[in-house]
């Protein structure tokens, strides 16, 4: 499978041997089977992993097993966690496409923030005919019809030539372990339905049906290269986009021709418009001044001659990071203070709900300030034995209301304080501590009342 592997990403010219490539890696048979193919192939490699916080401590074990896995290989590793349902009921999105989204837009501010040339999935043949057959359902034209791209600007999946049969005899040969995601066994999901009751009955009527799937969408996939190159062309024409994000899309005087309705369809489907906003926007053009459409994650006002898309504040879905040399963060009405210090002899740790005094050695950072999920523990100080968060709060009788905005500060993805309330009896300070951290949490308007009275 390495030869076959190093082949296709060579006859695809996916990427060049010097080249540094960010892995997408969630743990599962697919994405492990990438990592370790990339390993054997001694490619430039990272890896990144999305917590989504959807399957409590499930989700945790898996992103442990990954970092473990990087550490392993011996390569650079991200992480971030993400309040995926807030985000999907804002949004009136599945949890699937939120999750799809936050996680793209994040593997791109990595790729961007620590130079990455591409972004690598571990999407195969059967992810691909799943997908076509889904495409199908949903009625989605020609771009439907090649499943997965094998490359789409910078991201690339390097595991296209691959089927079930591959896998299972790599992972044998190999002796890998992996992680089962649970949620991959319910047909609930539409994917999930499709890869468990519907591509069954096609295999049963034609055994290699992936591999037919994969070759017509090959040749379909040809097609839609030239239709991609030419929307490049008009893009760079049309569009232009400015140091915040936001890109201006110039608009014709003339009747909407078609080649410009697909360039325009085209440049709404990337920024995650539905097909019955896109019908709305196209029949406005440029007509409806002021006109305000939104995807979840872009908005799109209709300006003179001109739309106007602007991506979404998604701050307060993702993690605030929290550098060594930071003094304070601003975390909306309370101000965190940081402060360094020596254990000097006689210090008395301050204590109260509002103040943590950790060892300062046990810290890597940046910290991470994040609200609290289910299936997220500590240990709590005075104990040696973890204890979940939820039920940590439900012991000290937080109401429910205010249990769901208790925010957490963590170590390397270990909580080192559950905010305002107790910190990790591994984090405490001892005789043995030399360096202080202490985060202090402060009220703004008490703050502001205190700067004035100066």
């Amino acid at each position: 499978m390495l030869e076959d592997f190093i082949q296709f990403v060579r006859k695809e010219n996916l990427f060049q041997a010097d080249q540094k490539i960010l892995l997408a890696v969630s743990g599962g048979i697919d994405s492990v089977i990438m990592a370790k193919l990339f390993s054997l192939a001694k490619f430039n490699f990272g890896i990144a992993h999305v917590n989504f916080s959807l399957r409590g401590e499930e989700s945790l074990a898996d992103e442990v097993f990954v970092k473990k896995m990087a550490k392993t290989l011996k390569v650079p590793y991200y992480t971030i966690c993400f309040d995926t349902k807030a985000f999907a009921e804002k949004e009136k999105l599945s949890t699937q496409m939120a999750a799809r989204i936050l996680r793209y837009d994040w593997f791109e501010e990595i790729r961007q923030k620590e130079g990455y040339d591409f972004i690598a999935t571990a999407h195969h043949q059967m992810d691909s005919a799943e997908t076509v057959l889904m495409n199908l359902s949903r009625g989605s034209g020609l771009a439907g019809f090649h499943g997965i791209p094998i490359k789409n600007g910078h991201i690339i999946r390097p595991m296209a030539f691959a089927n079930q049969e591959q896998i299972f005899d790599f992972v044998v040969s190999q002796k890998l372990a992996w992680r089962e995601d649970s949620s991959n066994a319910s047909t609930k999901y539409q994917r999930n339905f499709i890869r468990h009751e519907i591509i069954p009955k096609f295999i049963e009527l034609h055994p290699h049906f992936e591999q037919s799937v994969a070759q017509s969408s090959a040749k379909i996939a040809s097609i839609e290269k030239w239709m991609q190159a030419e929307f490049q062309i008009w893009k760079q024409e049309r569009c232009q986009l400015d140091a915040q994000g936001n890109l201006f899309v110039q608009l014709t005087d003339k009747d909407l021709a078609e080649k410009e309705e697909v360039m325009r369809q085209q440049l709404l489907l990337a920024y995650h418009f539905t097909a019955d906003a896109m019908g709305h926007i196209l029949e406005a053009g440029d007509q409806q001044v002021g006109k305000i459409f939104e995807s979840p994650s872009h908005t799109l006002n209709i300006d003179r001659q001109q739309w106007v898309i602007s991506p979404k504040d998604q701050s307060e879905f993702k993690p605030i990071l929290v550098d060594e040399e930071a003094e304070e963060v601003d975390l909306g009405h309370q101000i965190l203070h940081i402060d360094f210090g020596e254990n000097e002899k006689g210090f008395t740790p301050p204590t109260g709900s509002h103040v943590a005094c950790l060892d300062a050695e046990t810290l890597h950072f940046p910290l991470e300030i994040r609200k609290y999920q289910e299936g997220d523990w500590f240990c709590p100080l005075g104990m040696n034995q973890k204890k979940l968060i939820s039920d940590f709060l439900t012991d000290k009788k937080i109401p429910l209301n205010l249990k769901k905005n208790v925010q957490l500060v963590l170590s390397k993805g270990s909580v080192v304080w559950v905010m305002g309330h107790r910190i990790d009896n591994r984090n405490k300070v001892t005789d043995k501590t030399e360096g202080l951290c202490i985060l202090t949490l402060e009220n703004k308007h008490v703050a502001s009342r205190a700067s004035a009275t100066e």
